[in-house]
């Protein structure tokens, strides 16, 4: 009986612990070479720089963009819908990622390749892939609701 205990105990705890996807190391190596993890499975190299990885066909700027000024994939304007299908916001972000919601300045970072900002108690959320478009969100934690952002 008490082994099983033990056994039992042990199993929690070794499923209780916090464990994170990947190290610091490794995200400022894809941060740095301009790849991701599903990019690098097909052939990024991490220990290369974004420009050399974009002149393999990497990454979602080319040789050419590197040396002009180029846009973010973030910039444009967007529409925050509520539940009950009601504007919550208009967002704008321009080409160096400042970001204003409803016409206010918002303080914003990237996050796992989203742009993350707050406004009060909501969050919003907008991928810079232009595959994940349809998962840009907001979630207000103090009403507990949550829903998409749409690109106007």
């Amino acid at each position: 009986m008490k082994n099983r205990l033990m056994v039992t105990l042990g199993v929690v705890l070794l499923a209780g612990t916090s464990s994170y996807a990947i190290d610091a190391k490794y995200r400022q190596l894809l941060e740095r070479s301009g790849c991701t993890q599903v990019s690098e499975m097909q052939g990024c190299d991490i220990h290369k720089s974004k420009a050399e990885n974009a002149k393999a066909g990497f990454g979602t700027q080319t040789s050419t963009q590197n040396t002009q000024a180029s846009s973010s994939p973030y910039s444009g304007t967007y529409k925050a819908i509520g539940p009950t299908g009601l504007l919550v916001a208009t967002i704008t972000i321009d080409a160096k990622e400042h970001v204003k919601v409803n016409g206010k300045a918002a303080k914003a970072s990237r996050s796992d390749g989203a742009l993350v900002f707050k406004q009060g108690f909501i969050t919003f959320t907008i991928q810079g892939d232009p595959h994940l478009k349809n998962e840009n969100s907001w979630y207000d934690s103090d009403a507990k609701t949550k829903g998409p952002i749409h690109t106007k």
